[in-house]
């Protein structure tokens, strides 16, 4: 599954910066009507991006090492290894970037 291609920026960027517990950079790689797909549960916007992250991701200390990529069209699938005072184990997140932002990170798996 990992691609010799390197991640798009915003991507790589967010990833990061959620590693890194920096949530403005985080926001920063999201269009500003940017959304977190959240099995289902959709925030659209800086705001509900931010809310979502500090109750569930960043908040809880997410670390992320990636495991894996994919691209299909305008997706790019990233799979992880996720740790942190939160969920903990393989995940699989799918991310459309727009413009050179994120227009949806969408937790898949």
């Amino acid at each position: 599954m990992t691609s010799a291609e390197p991640l798009p920026i915003p991507i790589a960027a967010a990833l990061e910066a959620a590693s890194a517990g920096n949530t403005e950079d985080f926001l920063a790689a999201f269009a500003p009507d940017g959304a977190v797909d959240d099995w289902g549960r959709i925030f659209r916007g800086h705001d509900a991006v931010r809310e979502w992250s500090d109750a569930e991701f960043i908040g809880r200390q997410v670390t992320l090492r990636v495991t894996g990529t994919r691209t299909e069209g305008d997706t790019t699938t990233v799979s992880a290894e996720v740790g942190g005072n939160g969920f903990n184990g393989p995940s699989d997140f799918a991310f459309t970037v727009f413009d050179n932002h994120i227009a949806l990170m969408r937790i898949t798996g």
